[in-house]
C-alpha cells in the first residue's frame, strides 16, 4: 500500500515497474481483452507491489462503464426481506459480480410511484446493466429498459417477447411446469385424490407456469374452484388459502403450494384445525431453501438452485456486457431442471 504523504503512483510508474507500455498497463487495467498471459501478470503484479489505485472516474470516462449493475425487485422490501428466495438469489448475483470487480446496486419497488424514480435512474448512466426479478404482467420495466439501450438480463421467462425482429429477451428460470408435475404426480401416487393448489399471484409466469404443471398431472384444462387459492407468495397468504380450502366440502386431502412460504403457511392452518400431516392432507412446496427441511413435518417440495440461477443471471449479463473472461453460457435463456426432494409432509 501507498505510504501517507507519498505521491500516488501513475501508469507511467507501473509501465516502468513492470517494463512495459503504458497503453499495456491501460489494457490490463480497464480490463480490455488482448493482452498476452505474461505481461498481464506482470503489470497485475506492479500494480499490486506500487499500490496503483485506478482513477475510476478517468476510467469511466475512456471505458465508458461504471463497474455497477443494478439488481431491480419489483416487489416492496416487507416481500424481499421476508423471503429466503431473494436472499438466495442474491448471494449468487452477488459472488458472480465481484469476481469480476462489478459492484451490485438494489433497487427496489414499493409501489407504481417508485417506477418514475427507477426509470430516471436508470436512464442517467449509473450503471452498465441490469438485472431484473419478480415481474408482473405490464410491468413497465423491460420497456425503459429497452428504451435506453440498457443490457438487461430478467429472473423468470418475463411475460412478452421483445420488439419485433429484435432479438429475443435473455432470461434465467426453472422447468416451473415439469416441477409442479413432479409434485402433483407424487402426491397421486401416494393415493390422495383430492390435490388442491395454492397459486402465487398469477401475473407471473412462475405461478401461472406451476399451476399449468399441477393441470397437466391431474388431466385437467381448468382448475376446480374448489380446489383453487391464491396465496400470493407469502407465509401469511398460505394461511388464509389453506383455511379456504378447508372450508370446503369435502375438504382436500393434499396440496400443492406454489412455493414453500405458502407451504408453512398453509401447514400453521392445518395445525390449528387438529388436521395430522400428512395423515388427513398430504403437503408439498416449491424451492427447496433452508427452511423447507425445518419445517414440521419437514417439507416435500420441488427444488430449484436458486442461488446458482442468480450466478447464471450475472454472468449472461457479463456476456452480454462483453466482461466475462473464459467460457461463459451462450447468450440465450437458460431453462435449469426442477427436481422433486421428497420429505415427511407427503
Amino acid at each position: 500500500m501507498p505510504q501517507r504523504g507519498r505521491v500516488p503512483p501513475t501508469l507511467e510508474a507501473v509501465a516502468a515497474h513492470a517494463g512495459v507500455s503504458r497503453a499495456t498497463v491501460s489494457r490490463v487495467v480497464n480490463g480490455t481483452p488482448g493482452v498476452r498471459a505474461e505481461l498481464r501478470e506482470r503489470v497485475r503484479h506492479s500494480v499490486a507491489a506500487l499500490g496503483y489505485v485506478p482513477n475510476s472516474a478517468a476510467r469511466s470516462l475512456v471505458t465508458r462503464r461504471t463497474g455497477a449493475v443494478a439488481v431491480v425487485i419489483a416487489e416492496p422490501d416487507t416481500r424481499v426481506f421476508a423471503d429466503p428466495f431473494f436472499a438466495q438469489q442474491l448471494r449468487g448475483i452477488g459472488h458472480r459480480l465481484a469476481a469480476h470487480d462489478t459492484q451490485l446496486l438494489l433497487v427496489l419497488l414499493e409501489g407504481r410511484d417508485d417506477y418514475d424514480r427507477v426509470d430516471r435512474y436508470l436512464a442517467g448512466g449509473h450503471v452498465d446493466g441490469a438485472l431484473m426479478l419478480s415481474l408482473h404482467a405490464e410491468d413497465p420495466l423491460p420497456a425503459m429498459a429497452a428504451a435506453v439501450g440498457l443490457p438487461t438480463v430478467f429472473g423468470g421467462r418475463p411475460g412478452w417477447s421483445g420488439a419485433a425482429g429484435e432479438p429475443g429477451p435473455l432470461y434465467v428460470d426453472t422447468d416451473n411446469r415439469d416441477g409442479a408435475r413432479q409434485a402433483v404426480r407424487h402426491l397421486l401416487d401416494r393415493g390422495r385424490r383430492r390435490i388442491a393448489v395454492i397459486t402465487g399471484p398469477l401475473d407471473q409466469t412462475s405461478a401461472a407456469d406451476r399451476l399449468d404443471g399441477y393441470l397437466d398431472a391431474l388431466g385437467l384444462t381448468g382448475p376446480d374452484p374448489a380446489l383453487l387459492a391464491t396465496g400470493d407468495f407469502t407465509a401469511a397468504g398460505g394461511e388464509r388459502a389453506m383455511a379456504e380450502l378447508l372450508a370446503g366440502s369435502p375438504p382436500p386431502d393434499a396440496v400443492f403450494a406454489g412455493n414453500d412460504l405458502m407451504a408453512s403457511g398453509a401447514l400453521r392452518t392445518l395445525r390449528a384445525h387438529g388436521l395430522r400431516v400428512p395423515a388427513d392432507v398430504a403437503v408439498v412446496g416449491y424451492d427447496d431453501l433452508g427452511p423447507a427441511a425445518w419445517s414440521d413435518p419437514p417439507l416435500t417440495t420441488v427444488r430449484q438452485d436458486v442461488r446458482h440461477m442468480g450466478e447464471l443471471m450475472a454472468e449472461l449479463l457479463l456476456g452480454r456486457l462483453g466482461l466475462a473472461e473464459g467460457p461463459t453460457t451462450p447468450l440465450a435463456p437458460v431453462i435449469t431442471p426442477a427436481r422433486l426432494v421428497v420429505r415427511d409432509s407427503s
